[in-house]
């Protein structure tokens, strides 16, 4: 089983993709809580030099508040990463599978949950 579900877009600059992912998120429903520049951090940290790589932490809050309801500890695993990243002749994004990130947890239900957040996901991938 996969982790991500991945897209790469081409003939568009990073900050179009990363605008485009921010509003398909939107669209589905899902705000980003954070927001990570691991290529300003790592060159701030390690002072390497890396291509784009942008982390939003995107959350559904009706479908947060579900799984919160089911299982309280599931935060830890909250919010669902989406990356944007520039790779060779384009921009990649890339969505947890919240299926996979929540198959160690012992909850049909929060599995339940976990599969319309992951659809809701795919869709906004898919619309970038």
């Amino acid at each position: 089983m996969s982790y991500t579900m991945d897209r790469k877009i081409d003939g568009v600059s990073f900050e179009e993709a990363a605008s485009r992912v921010r509003s398909a998120l939107a669209d589905q429903g899902f705000g980003v809580l954070t927001e990570i520049d691991a290529k300003a951090t790592i060159k701030k940290k390690l002072g390497v030099e890396m291509e784009p790589y942008l982390i939003l932490g995107a959350c559904n809050p009706n479908m947060a508040y579900q799984a919160i309801e089911m299982e309280p500890r599931v935060g830890a695993m909250l919010p669902c990463n989406v990356i944007v990243r520039q790779v060779e002749g384009g921009v990649e994004v890339s969505a947890i599978d919240p299926v996979a990130s929540m198959a160690a947890i012992e909850n049909q239900e929060l599995k339940r949950v976990a599969g319309e957040v992951r659809d809701l996901l795919r869709r906004a991938i898919d619309r970038i």
